[in-house]
């Protein structure tokens, strides 16, 4: 009888642990692949620099009308809530990776549009970016919202749905 109950507990913890690890991908609960790039300054920076913190990972490029109307709404909202505390994340910030191919329109699109946060990457290669790859993004503008500890909460918000998810979010 206590080998049927030992055997009833390590598999009832096995089973937990199973469904607790977290997996790697791009879909709502996933752990959010790490991405590694070039900023405008030329430095390398990552994804993961922006731990702790609630990051709408957004994909965009100059060129794109759609991506630059957006921009204005993710503008305010970093303004918003680049400060607030939330359920899991300390601040908002914005992580870009630009779909440009000229250094030239990237860097001009970033100011024109005054988009004042710190992550800004690229590697120039257009729709061969490979940070779209890892993110299976195949239109723009796309964006993931991932939590304090890397965890993809939400996805593809645009409009209102930034803001009343931002709004739901924070503390």
């Amino acid at each position: 009888m206590k080998k049927v109950i030992f055997l009833v507990v390590l598999m009832t913890g096995i089973s937990v642990s199973l469904i607790a690890q977290t997996v790697l991908g791009t879909k709502v609960g996933n752990k959010a692949p790490e991405l590694v790039g070039k900023s405008v300054d030329g430095e390398t920076i990552k994804l993961s620099d922006t731990k702790g913190q609630l990051v709408l990972l957004d994909f965009w490029a100059s060129w794109c009308g759609p991506c630059r109307r957006e921009n204005p709404v993710v503008v305010q909202a970093y303004k918003k809530y680049k400060d607030k505390e939330f359920a899991n994340g300390k601040g908002f910030t914005v992580f870009s990776v630009s779909l440009d191919r000229t250094e030239g329109a990237w860097k001009k699109g970033i100011t024109d549009d005054k988009l004042g946060w710190p992550y800004h990457i690229s590697d120039l290669k257009g729709w061969y970016s490979k940070h779209a790859a890892v993110y299976g993004v195949r239109g723009i503008p796309a964006n993931f919202l991932i939590d304090g500890d890397g965890i993809i909460v939400a996805s593809q918000l645009r409009g209102p749905a930034l803001e009343e998810t931002l709004k739901k979010l924070a503390k």
